[in-house]
Parts: structure tokens; sequence; C-alpha cells
């Protein structure tokens, strides 16, 4: 694996340089639910790191403990970066997860240096950090324990569940820095969440997260994200998401249309022409001259979901749903990693 001239970011850098510390120890479980899949275990040199000022995201600096991602989302954007550890940006990508042991330790080396200067730093933007494998390495609590003792601002975008088992260090860190989670459910539609996110907790269980977290007093919105075109861009299932989201007691909602990015087109239209064979050709058309849909129809669905926001009381409702996942109180003990299941 071309692995010793990259960085921790995937960009190009000096042969000098290498992207890891150590060599990476390949390791298989025979059990179900991760089964087909190896990880490579591996220390990394750095974890904080720098954005490309290019980049269209709003936010400069971000900690990915894991690169490659068994949620399986068909549309992912990341997959083009495992090429370059000369690996597929398809099935390699679902099944052949990258995992930085030492992410913890070297958070709070960094976190300590003199030089570091207190940004807010985001997590779960480039691969989900909670991820079923998270069940196995539990790499997020040492993290967001070394930002909380910092009083380190940081956010976290997540599909996975398994943020439940850390909702008391998000809370203590919520007490010390500004502390944002956001979950990312794009529509609920559940036969095209099987097809689509095959790896990822359904629609409505991550809805109930939301709900749980608002329960306990923390921020939490919804990136509603993707938005598929002639898929959930209905007026009816747009409006059926944000009432679901309105329900889980969402903080704010976040619409983004599908983009399409390299190694993630090639993967979303293999699925696309195997699944929806007729909507190629519109795709084709909506995204032929580049990985954004249009300017309009994106303007459009923006308008539409705010409107449907305002509408349905999106940041005004009471997180109902969370008052039926657990009695108010201390959060139960979180199950053994390997007992920790999607729903």
């Amino acid at each position: 694996m071309r692995w010793d001239n990259l960085r921790l970011d995937g960009e190009p850098a000096a042969a000098a340089t290498p992207l890891f510390a150590r060599g990476a120890i390949g390791r298989t479980f025979d059990t179900p639910e991760f089964r087909g899949v190896t990880f490579f275990e591996l220390h990394a040199r750095s974890i904080i790191n720098r954005v490309p000022g290019a980049s269209r995201v709003p936010f400069q600096w971000t900690i990915n403990p894991y690169r490659g991602c068994t949620h399986a989302c068909t549309y992912c954007f990341a997959r083009k970066t495992h090429e370059y550890l000369d690996l597929d940006a398809g099935h390699d990508f679902d099944s052949k997860i990258v995992v930085k042991v030492n992410a913890a330790e070297l958070v709070r080396k960094e976190l300590a240096a003199p030089r570091w200067g207190g940004h807010p730093i985001a997590m779960g933007t480039n691969v989900d950090c909670y991820q079923r494998a998270e069940g196995r390495y539990r790499l997020m609590p040492g993290v967001i324990a070394a930002l909380r003792d910092a009083a380190n601002p940081f956010s976290i975008l997540t599909k996975g569940s398994m943020i439940l088992r850390d909702l008391d260090l998000l809370a203590e860190a919520a007490e010390v820095t500004d502390v944002g989670v956001s979950l990312s459910v794009g529509f609920t539609d559940e036969e095209l969440w099987r097809s689509v996110e095959p790896g990822t907790p359904r629609p409505g269980r991550r809805l109930e997260v939301c709900a749980a977290l608002r329960g306990r007093g923390l921020p939490c919105g919804v990136l509603m994200a993707p938005i598929l075109p002639y898929l959930t861009d209905s007026p009816r299932a747009l409006a059926g998401t944000v009432r679901q989201i309105a329900e889980a007691g969402a903080t704010h909602v976040v619409p983004l249309v599908l983009h399409l990015r390299p190694g993630a087109r090639e993967w979303f239209l293999t699925w696309l022409a195997r699944e929806h064979p007729k909507l190629v050709p519109r795709y084709r058309e909506m995204y032929g001259r580049g990985a954004y849909a249009p300017k309009a129809y994106q303007a459009r669905i923006t308008r539409e979901v705010e409107e449907l926001a305002a509408r349905h009381g999106v940041g005004r409702s009471s997180p109902a749903a969370a008052r039926r996942l657990r009695p108010p109180g201390p959060a139960p003990r979180a199950a053994a990693p390997e007992q920790l299941t999607l729903l």
C-alpha cells in the first residue's frame, strides 16, 4: 500500500514525511457485524488536520480516527480518499478500515502544544467516527475526554447511534466548552435507506438519538443530507422528513442536495443503474457539468425545507421521543463493544 508518502489528510507530501509512525497491522474478526471487514491498526503521526483553504466546509480543523467506513453509503464523498492508500473507492472503502489506534493520545498531545490556538474542531466530516468499528476500538471516549480537559470547542456529525454511549462525556464537555452535535438524516424512506445506506442505523433510530441528546440538554441539529433528486425530493417526502425532524426536537435543520465527486460518482451511478435505471439519464443531465446539482435546484430545495422547518416548528418543539427512550437521570451503562449493534 502506498502509505509512506502521504499526509493524514490524504494529500501528497514529501517522501520524508510518512503518513504513519509504525506499520499497519491487519486484523479480521469472525463476528457477524464485522464479517468481510479488515481493520488496519496503526499509529498515526498526527491527528488534528487543517482543512485546505479552498474547501467549501465551514470549519478549519478536523479529527478523523478512522479512514474508510462500514456505513457503506453509496454516495459518500470521502470514497476517493481511499485511492490514496492504493485501495479502491468502492468495496475497499466499505470493508478495509484504517484505525488510528493512538488517536486519543495524539489529541491530548497536540492540544497541549504551545502552537495550538484552541480552534474549534469538527469530527465525522470525512468518515463517521461512530461507525461500527468504534464499538470495538472505543477511540472516541478518549478523544472527547481530551477535548473536555482542554476546554476545546468541537462538533460531531454522525449517522451512528453509538454516540449515546458517550452521552455523559458529551454533557461534561458541554459544561466547559461549546459542543455541537448533528445527526445526518437525509430522508426517512426505510426501503430506500436499506439500499443506499445499508450499514447505518435506520433513519428513525437516528432521530431517536437526536431526541435523546436534546433530552439531556445538548444542542443537536439535523443535517438533512443528502437529498436525492427524483428519489427523496418530492414535496411529500420533504414534508414527512422535516416533520419527523421537528418531532425529535432538533435545534435546526440544514438541507444539502447530493453532490457526486469522483469516486463517489462512479459508485453511486452504478447503484443507480442497478436500482433505478430510468433515472440514469436524468442524473447525467443534472450532474453532467460537475459534482453539484444546478444552483437553481439547490436553492429551490433549500427554500422548501426552510419553509417546512418554520411550519413544523424545528427549533421550537420539545423532544418527545427522548422521553420514550429512557427515564430522566444518568445515562444507562453502555453495552460491551461486542454487543453494540445497529438497529
